[in-house]
């Protein structure tokens, strides 16, 4: 009967020994995480909102805590400055832990501020600095057209009625001293 317990054991350990292993190598194995986007191309007008989703995946073994995901955006032509508070009020997400395997998806709202081609980028840090590089989604190429009016928030009425009425006052004017000079 030992040898059958013995036996036993042994196939315990056997059995046992490589989940303690795969625990230990999953704690100590950073967790892979990726980002992907709903679409790499967006058009729009100057002043246009839009929403677009970002996916982030946690390919690891680990459980991943303490994400940050960001977005930046970035002119892609020289000379044109860009703040990207002026185009999102919500430009940090702080994710809740992402389990190996699972993934989230989180929506941006954008407000284009900017004409021109700029470029919308993604990324997740961790809250406490790994070292490692953080994952980047694909660059969203972003086409905002600059609308061309000749009435930019109602000034043409503005700009064209009041040297208007400062001439007809002037012409009334000068024509009741005229009446008045006749008389």
């Amino acid at each position: 009967m030992t040898g059958f317990r013995a036996l036993v054991a042994g196939f315990a350990v056997l059995l046992v020994v490589p989940l303690f292993a795969a625990q230990a190598h999953a704690a100590e194995s950073p967790p892979r995480l990726s980002v992907t986007v709903e679409r790499t191309q967006i058009f729009t007008q100057l002043g246009g909102k839009f929403t677009f989703r970002s996916t982030i995946r946690n390919d690891g073994l680990a459980t991943a805590t303490g994400l940050i995901a960001n977005l930046n955006v970035v002119s892609l032509r020289d000379g044109v400055y860009v703040d990207p508070e002026d185009w999102s009020s919500q430009r940090t997400h702080y994710l809740d832990p992402l389990p190996a395997g699972a993934s989230i998806t989180t929506a941006w709202h954008v407000h284009a501020v900017n004409g021109g081609v700029l470029g919308l980028v993604v990324t997740v840090l961790p809250d406490q600095g790994s070292g490692l590089p953080p994952p980047t989604g694909p660059l969203i190429r972003l086409t905002v057209a600059e609308r061309k009016t000749l009435n930019s928030g109602g000034i043409l009425l503005l700009a064209l009625g009041i040297p208007a009425l400062i001439g007809l006052l002037t012409l009334g004017v000068g024509l009741g001293r005229r009446r008045q000079s006749i008389r």
